[in-house]
């Protein structure tokens, strides 16, 4: 175990102040960091107005998570940041959820599930950008076989929202990864999927949308979902072991996912090749906590990083503030208590699955059904990565626990 590092409470108000200085001089304070490494660079936590202590909260409890043949958690890594720096990553447990497997390599390459889901939203606001793509439009503009019952009412904000009214998985969705269907399946079989009720009338979380917006861009961009991925964000971000599927990359890299029962065959589940291969936009994505950081530190700056640009200040604005007050036939009760800006998610207090009793209602993020969260705070221009290998569905409150006391080290 890590000690904490051995501070005194004046050094401590000193940097908070120096990093409160900083951040009232807004997002440029910090936008020059990352020239050269695409990296975010490393410091230790009080040059950023973090307690270390504190932190070291949360690393003992992922120690004790982690620890032992049965320990509840089989593997995770843990990173913490502020306005373009983070602090040294940290790695618990095992590289899967056997007895016997491996200590977690420093090089783990994390299934992310559910939080692919943001940056194929974030290529749809890209064209968006480029004028290619209305977020008012009816989704049949660009899908014209989006049709049946409601559908054609349809708009492409209700893809973004989570307000579609698809539904989440394909009701075929175990027999189709049996057989090993290509994504070119999965995602006709979104797009002819009925719907759960009226576009725009309330929420259900929805990875068939994600599946229909990721054919939105194929279409709009002449590129596979993929390539868009690698050519327009992850390459000119200078990341190298973030990849939609992990082709290309040692299996041994691969952190082995705890999996859900009706995955029990380990021919088609999250750790088969298959499936690891397959590259989902609904939850394909494989990172590191130091390369995912690097969005989370565009997110927080704008949407740029370094010399690179992908988003506008704009763009960004309206992906992480909440767009369910824009549907006039959303029922107040959930606009009020299940926020989405454009593809990420806000903190929802007061619900079974929030991030954190301490992070406010502007923080914006992301979970992932294999155990992940991702938060931002543009108020403290602070950031979480959690990635782990256990479901998160069997013990949600692992994850808040966590986030509490992060968030408790921001001073």
């Amino acid at each position: 175990m890590n000690r904490p590092f051995d501070i005194t409470r004046r050094a401590l108000l000193q940097s908070s102040i120096a990093v409160g200085g900083a951040l009232a001089c807004g997002a440029n304070a910090w936008s020059a960091e990352g020239q050269g490494s695409k990296l975010l660079p490393q410091v230790k936590p009080e040059e950023i107005g973090i307690d270390p202590k504190r932190l070291q909260v949360a690393y003992d409890l992922l120690e004790k998570w982690t620890t032992g043949p049965n320990a509840p958690v089989p593997g995770a890594s843990i990173l913490v940041g502020r306005a373009g720096k983070t602090v040294l990553p940290r790695s618990f447990g095992r590289q899967g959820p056997e007895a016997d497997a491996e200590a977690i390599r420093p090089d783990a390459m994390f299934y992310m599930a559910s939080v692919t889901k943001p940056l194929i939203y974030t290529a749809g606001m890209m064209l968006l950008e480029r004028g290619k793509l209305n977020l008012s439009d009816r989704v049949t503009r660009y899908i014209p076989e989006f049709v049946g019952k409601d559908k054609e009412t349809a708009q492409v904000l209700h893809l973004f929202t989570h307000t579609s009214g698809l539904p989440d998985e394909l009701p075929r969705n175990a027999e189709l990864r049996k057989s090993h269907a290509p994504l070119k399946k999965f995602i006709e079989e979104s797009i002819k999927a009925d719907l759960l009720f009226k576009p725009g009338t309330s929420f259900s979380y929805a990875s068939c949308a994600t599946m229909c917006v990721a054919e939105i861009v194929q279409r709009l961009s002449g590129m596979t979902i993929s390539e868009f991925l690698r050519k327009e964000i992850i390459e000119p971000l200078g990341l190298k072991s973030t990849s939609l599927g992990s082709q290309g990359f040692p299996r041994n890299r691969i952190v082995r996912a705890t999996v859900p029962e009706y995955q029990t065959d380990p021919d088609f589940s999250w750790n088969s090749k298959y499936w690891q291969e397959f590259g989902s936009p609904a939850g394909g994505l494989f990172s590191t906590a130091e390369e995912f950081a690097v969005i989370c530190a565009l997110m927080l700056n704008g949407g740029k990083w370094g010399d690179v640009r992908l988003l506008s200040p704009a763009t960004v604005k309206m992906m992480t503030t909440n767009r369910m007050n824009d549907m006039p036939d959303l029922p107040e009760p959930i606009r009020r208590t299940q926020p989405w800006g454009l593809g990420w998610r806000l903190n929802h207090l007061g619900m079974p699955d929030s991030w954190g009793d301490l992070l406010s209602r502007n923080v914006f993020g992301h979970t992932g059904s294999a155990g992940n969260v991702v938060w931002m705070d543009p108020q403290t221009k602070g950031f979480c990565l959690i990635f782990a290998n256990y479901l998160r569905s069997r013990a949600p409150w692992r994850l808040v626990h966590l986030s509490n006391a992060v968030a408790a080290a921001f001073v």
